[in-house]
Parts: C-alpha cells; sequence; structure tokens
C-alpha cells in the first residue's frame, strides 16, 4: 500500500546570520489510503540525549498550537496558514545564537507516518572590531597593527590593506590572518598612512580604520636632562619655602616666650601715697631716737627737701605732728649745752 511522503529532502543544513529569517521546510504528500487526522509537529532535538525533544509547535484537527516553546515565542509560524494544503514548513523569525541546533518535522495522517531532520546553525557577524598600534611610531623601529573583533562566530579571518598612498602594503609587512596581526619591520616614514582591517566569517563582515605616522626618533637625552633640571629647581623653591616657614614659625615663637615672660617678671608700681607715708615714718623714727649726739646732722636736712614724687599732698591733707616728747636731760649733770628741739607748727614748717 502506499502512504504519505515528506516531499522536501534536498536541503537539511542551514547557516543564518543572527537577526535574520529562515524557512525550514517541510512538503509532503497524502495518499488515499490515508484517512486519519493530519497531524503536523515540529520539534527541537537536543544535543545532550539525555533531555527530552521540545515541541514548538503543532497542527492538529485544523488548529494551529504555537505555545509550546517560551524562547520562540511570537518568532516562529507555519509558513502556509493552513498546512493541509501540503506544506507544513515553518518560519524562524529574528534569529538568535541560542536558535542553534536540530530540528524534525513530524507529519501524521493515518496509517502514514513520516518524518525529517534539519540542521540549523545560527552565526554571529564580526561587530565591535577594533583597530590600534603597538610599538613606538618611529624610524627604524618595529610596528604592530592590531585588529580583534569583540563578537562574531569562528571562524573569524582578517584582512588588512592600505587605503592611503601607494595602496599597497610594506614589503617588509607580515600578516597573521587568524590573530589579525599585521606586522611592519624597520619601518620608516614612508610606511605612514591609513591602514583598514576587514574582519569576516561566513555570513559577514565588518572593519576598522586606524592611522600611522612614523616619525624621526625623539631626543631622549635632551628630554632626561630637561626633567632632571625641573625637578632640581622645584626642590629647590620647596627646601626655600620650608626654611621661610620655619624660620618665621620660630620668630613668633621667640615673641610669645619674650612677652609672657616679661608679663610675669614685672610687678606692679607702688602707689604714691605708700611712698609718702613711708618716708614720714622713717622721719618719725629717726626724731624718736634723736640724742644730742647726732642732733646737727638731722638739722641739716630740712623737711622741705623731701622729694615732690614721694611726698605730695595738698594742704589739707598734710598731717600734724605733735610736740616731741622727748624729755630734756639734765644738762647740769651731763655737762653738755643745751640743744633746741625742731617742732612742727600747724601749717607744717620746721620751728
Amino acid at each position: 500500500t502506499r502512504s504519505l511522503s515528506i516531499t522536501s529532502v534536498d536541503q537539511t543544513m542551514f547557516e543564518k546570520a543572527q537577526g535574520e529569517k529562515v524557512t525550514l521546510p517541510c512538503t509532503f504528500v497524502l495518499s488515499a489510503e490515508d484517512e486519519g487526522p493530519l497531524d503536523i509537529e515540529w520539534v527541537l532535538i537536543p544535543a545532550d540525549n539525555r533531555k527530552k525533544e521540545q515541541i514548538i509547535i503543532m497542527y492538529a484537527v485544523d488548529r494551529i498550537y504555537n505555545n509550546y516553546y517560551a524562547a520562540m515565542t511570537g518568532r516562529m509560524q507555519f509558513t502556509n496558514p493552513d498546512p493541509i494544503s501540503g506544506d507544513g514548513s515553518l518560519d524562524i523569525l529574528n534569529l538568535k545564537a541560542a536558535d542553534t541546533g536540530t530540528y524534525q518535522c513530524k507529519v501524521k495522517k493515518a496509517p502514514g507516518v513520516q518524518s525529517q531532520k534539519i540542521q540549523l546553525t545560527v552565526l554571529v557577524k564580526p561587530a565591535r572590531t577594533k583597530c590600534s598600534i603597538e610599538g613606538s611610531q618611529e624610524i627604524g623601529r618595529d610596528i604592530t597593527l592590531k585588529c580583534a573583533s569583540q563578537e562574531g562566530s569562528p571562524l573569524l579571518s582578517y584582512d588588512w590593506r592600505r587605503v592611503s598612498g601607494t595602496r599597497e602594503l610594506p614589503a617588509t609587512s607580515m600578516l597573521n590572518k587568524n590573530t589579525g596581526e599585521l606586522l611592519l619591520k624597520n619601518a620608516s616614514q614612508d610606511y605612514s598612512g591609513t591602514y583598514n582591517c576587514v574582519a569576516s566569517n561566513r555570513v559577514g563582515t565588518d572593519e576598522c580604520s586606524v592611522e600611522l605616522n612614523v616619525t624621526p626618533p625623539i631626543n631622549t637625552a635632551g628630554i632626561i636632562a630637561g626633567a632632571i633640571i625641573g625637578t632640581l629647581l622645584g626642590l629647590s623653591v620647596l627646601a626655600f619655602l620650608i626654611f621661610s616657614c620655619c624660620k618665621k614659625h620660630r620668630e613668633k615663637k621667640y615673641e610669645k616666650e619674650v612677652h609672657h615672660e616679661i608679663r610675669e617678671d614685672v610687678l606692679p608700681p607702688k602707689s604714691r601715697s605708700s611712698t609718702a607715708r613711708s618716708y614720714i615714718g622713717s622721719n618719725r623714727s629717726s626724731l624718736g631716737s634723736m640724742s644730742p649726739s647726732n642732733m646737727e646732722g638731722y638739722t641739716k636736712t630740712p623737711y622741705s627737701q623731701v622729694p615732690s614724687e614721694d611726698f605730695e599732698r595738698t594742704p589739707g591733707q598734710n598731717p600734724t605732728f605733735a610736740p616731741s616728747k622727748v624729755a630734756a636731760p639734765n644738762l647740769s649733770r651731763m655737762g653738755a649745752v643745751p640743744v633746741m628741739i625742731p617742732a612742727q607748727s600747724k601749717d607744717g614748717s620746721i620751728v
């Protein structure tokens, strides 16, 4: 007996770039003996045999079911809205790298059952390619131009080309297509110019550019000498500033110490009244102890010679001295000449 058969068997492997669309074919022909209901299933076969197959989309009893696989929700559909016509192909939109895998189409209509496997590989185009220069850009040096893509499925290939000047790579250049490095040995000023790198894989390309400027060697001796002189000058200025600050600090400290010592050592001045009273008291003591033998020396110093700064009083404040109570000695017994005792009048004069 004859049953249904799948006719899309020509292409079973697909390579697509990320973000693109792919159509996995699954066309079939029914026979008169196939009388049961038509069922069409698309399943994803995992790389690990220990895991179960995952149903992606299914057509059964004239109805489409597409909510089995959340990772592709909204990104998959039957190519023909009515698969019963003999076309059960599957469209996958906005492909992702995770969509890579083996897909199987199963068609059932009792008693006939047929299936077909298709391998899908989703590749990532090269992207975010960056160019750089390694080494000193001086005449006679070896310079390396580097190129690398931060995104892209292997195998990536790199190619350098010159887009200025002679548009040809220098004769001494060495290119590594796998690593993207271009070595320029014994560089000269003729090597200067713009260089372009193209990164590519099976699904796309990306590129970047770099500007090379080969110059004469720099006078390193002069730079070192200038740096040393600048450093010495800087140290000299710093030392002068430190010395000035220390000197100023010492002067301020000395002034504070001298001021503090003066304030502690100086005694308060005595009042004029205390000096006058002391002077008068000493004179009174001298009067009380006078004797005929020292009377002659005393009379030579009158009270009018008392210093004005030590004994300044107003007329109403002059003290009144009482007549001396010193008893006169018996002159007849002493055989001495009588001496007059000075006394003080009411106005403070000596009589």
